[in-house]
């Protein structure tokens, strides 16, 4: 364990959000996203839900300010009449961290999926919501942030 480093954040976690340079993609994906066939680097964090790995990544991690939605959540699928209420949670977490509703962007489910396979690395969680997945677009660390 390290000081200022949450818990949750586990040493391959760690190393991953530190490899990431600005404008990478990381994929935070709940307990039934097909992370292991995405074809990108996969860091397991099985048991653990996604409210508290969101908040402690936004601890470490600047969101990018230079484009207008550096998140993007997994739409509801249409004609499914589910009400992601993690979704509250997520805005919840995200205005603790400076960034409104305004930032975040709603993405197809398969389209979703497409972005997925692009991105850095894949976050597998046991969370058990459904559209829990969650993409967060890395910024610039400046030398303010780390004082």
């Amino acid at each position: 364990m390290l000081k200022m480093i949450p818990p949750i954040i586990s040493p391959n976690l760690l190393y991953t959000l530190s490899a990431m340079g600005h404008g990478d993609e990381i994929v935070l994906a709940d307990g039934n996203f097909p992370a292991e066939s995405q074809g990108v680097p996969v860091v397991r964090l099985d048991g653990h839900g996604m409210p508290g790995l969101l908040d402690a990544i936004l601890a470490l991690f600047p969101l990018d300010a230079y484009v207008p939605q550096p998140v993007a959540m997994m739409q509801v699928v249409q004609g499914d009449n589910f009400i992601p209420i993690i979704w509250e949670e997520y805005k919840t977490i995200l205005k603790k961290h400076e960034c409104g509703p305004d930032k975040i962007e709603y993405v197809e489910r398969f389209q979703f999926y497409e972005r997925a396979k692009k991105s850095f690395a894949i976050v597998a969680t046991g969370e058990m919501s459904k559209y829990a997945n969650i993409i967060l677009k890395k910024g610039v660390i400046t030398p303010e942030d780390l004082s």
